[in-house]
């Protein structure tokens, strides 16, 4: 299945996404939220579309897309999670996964605008793969943790590179900032990704190549990193852990390139569809 929510900013109703054409299931979910997944909520809704696809409301192409997943309690994601990257940073792959937040006020649709953040200089793009928790997860074992997956979505993580190196601290203040999380356009569930460790995944900016990249590549695949990280913290449903991103991004360029009011940003990941972002400025309408 392919989940949507759709409508206006924090009005988001839930949609699955059939044959290229969106379908509106609001009046039989509430939402893709934690309770949606605690109670069910895949299998059910696999049924409904079973039995009930026919008679669906459909969306128009032009309505907005949100968030695939509503608000979750936490964004986890892992840095330097692809050698290439690593080196292209001058960092040293590293041996445990590195970890850090993302704020879940920086989420937004897979084409809404990414602002600019007050005094930022260094704003830059990162094409990631995202996992959606689909179950608690406490002290996982790697070989159970493809159970604990709902499924997967395409993820910008855009970075403030001063804020996240420059400033001291930990990279989360240069991950946070509002807008920093495009995701979508679409979740994919697991079963629609039939080797999620062999997936294209590419950015663009101004429709210049920038990354193109493999998750065959990873350093760490997603069932260690479920383990992993379940190890520090309980995961919930609705979860969001991001994957890492390949090479290509402005900070690995000689010399750097950021990202500047009007620039535009295109990404995909093989399966899981394609975004698009346009660059505004801090306090532009």
């Amino acid at each position: 299945m392919k989940l949507i929510r759709f409508g206006p900013p924090d009005q988001e109703k839930p949609g699955v996404l059939l044959d290229g054409n969106r379908y509106d299931v609001s009046a039989h979910v509430r939402d893709y939220d934690e309770r949606f997944f605690v109670q069910g909520g895949l299998d059910q809704l696999a049924e409904l579309l079973r039995t009930q696809a026919g008679h669906l409301p459909q969306v128009a192409d032009d309505v907005r897309l949100g968030s695939p997943v509503a608000r979750p309690s936490k964004i986890v994601c892992v840095g330097l999670n692809y050698a290439d990257h690593a080196r292209e940073t001058g960092a040293t792959p590293p041996a445990e996964p590195v970890l850090f937040f993302k704020s879940t006020t920086a989420m937004v649709g897979p084409h809404d605008d990414i602002v600019i953040p007050r005094g930022s200089v260094k704003t830059d793009w990162e094409v990631e793969l995202a996992v959606v928790i689909g179950k608690r997860a406490s002290y996982v074992e790697e070989a159970d943790a493809a159970r604990y997956i709902a499924g997967y979505v395409l993820h910008n993580d855009v970075s403030e590179r001063e804020f996240q190196l420059e400033r001291s601290g930990t990279w989360d203040k240069g991950k946070g900032c509002d807008t920093f999380a495009p995701l979508g356009p679409f979740l994919a569930t697991a079963d629609e990704v039939p080797d999620v460790n062999n997936l294209r995944l590419w950015l663009t900016l101004n429709g210049r190549p920038m990354q193109d990249g493999n998750t065959r590549d990873f350093i760490f695949r997603i069932p260690y990193l479920v383990s992993y990280i379940s190890q520090f913290m309980t995961l919930l449903p609705g979860d969001v852990i991001s994957t890492g991103t390949p090479a290509g991004v402005g900070l690995g360029l000689n010399p750097p390139v950021y990202l500047k009011p009007g620039d535009v940003v295109e990404l995909g990941i093989d399966g899981l569809g394609t975004s698009r972002q346009v660059l505004k400025a801090y306090g532009a309408h």
